[in-house]
């Protein structure tokens, strides 16, 4: 027997090639939800669906038009959406973050904020209609907390957390769930990336995005907004709200150690 949240249910996960969309995705199909997965890379999407049992739609899911068009051939495939896994996220970190160009900054914009607000957009109303739905984010904890050298991804992360935030208040109470997972350093390709913030990130155990799909899924016994799969930054998340200007210096010593192994 699969989870009750999700048995039964039609489900898209969006960034699912690896990482924790791959793993999101493979542990719906084993609490035996119906998965469409997304990715831009088709060759390795193709890959993963063929090994954990989901139907590959490749494209841009950030788009309006790639938005739109996975959702059809979701549909399509599914016979309804009853959960949305809004994981894709990019980061494009330079060693003076401050200079990240416009462009880059536009790219992340549109895959890890607006690609919720088109996917929510194009999904709730459908859901408001006729029964509800789920919306989950993948956000991080660099959307709680910020993330040391990363101001773009730390701000779209934030920007991501606040959307679903806003979703949850707006449609909460007329049948749509909202979620997002705040996960600190995962095993992935993006903290292999990471340089010298990969040990800073890595400070409570880099989890395996098994690990991260493990800690959604029992999120789903009491349906709690906040996913944590780091349980240490509910912590340093109050801390940050309640003595913000001690949280910063904190977090200014933090770079300073950065800077020393630069």
């Amino acid at each position: 027997m699969g989870h009750p949240a999700l048995e039964g249910k039609g489900a898209v996960v969006t960034g699912a090639a690896g990482g924790i969309g791959r793993a999101l995705a493979a542990r719906l199909v084993a609490e035996g939800a119906r998965v469409v997965v997304n990715d831009v890379d088709a060759d390795r999407l193709a890959a993963t669906a063929d090994e954990i049992g989901a139907v590959a739609v490749p494209g841009d899911c950030s788009s309006a038009s790639g938005v739109d068009d996975l959702v059809a051939t979701a549909a399509h495939v599914l016979g309804r959406i009853d959960v949305y896994c809004a994981n894709a996220g990019i980061d494009h970190t330079l060693a003076d973050s401050l200079q990240l160009p416009d462009e880059q900054w536009a790219q992340m914009l549109d895959v890890n904020v607006m690609g919720h607000v088109r996917a929510a957009r194009t999904l709730v109303p459908g859901w408001v209609e006729t029964g509800g739905g789920r919306f989950v984010v993948t956000a991080s904890a660099a959307g709680l907390l910020t993330m040391i050298g990363a101001a773009a991804y730390s701000t779209t992360k934030h920007a991501a957390v606040g959307f679903a935030e806003w979703l949850s208040i707006t449609y909460g109470d007329r049948g749509v769930a909202v979620q997002a997972i705040c996960p600190q350093g995962v095993q992935t390709a993006m903290l292999d990336q990471a340089g010298p913030l990969k040990d800073l990130l890595s400070h409570d155990e880099a989890l395996t995005p098994d690990a991260v799909a493990d800690a959604w899924v029992s999120s789903l016994d009491d349906d709690r907004f906040l996913v944590l799969p780091h349980p240490e930054v509910g912590g340093y998340y109050a801390a940050r709200a309640a003595d913000t200007d001690r949280w910063l210096g904190g977090m200014r010593r933090l770079q300073a150690k950065v800077d020393g192994l630069s």
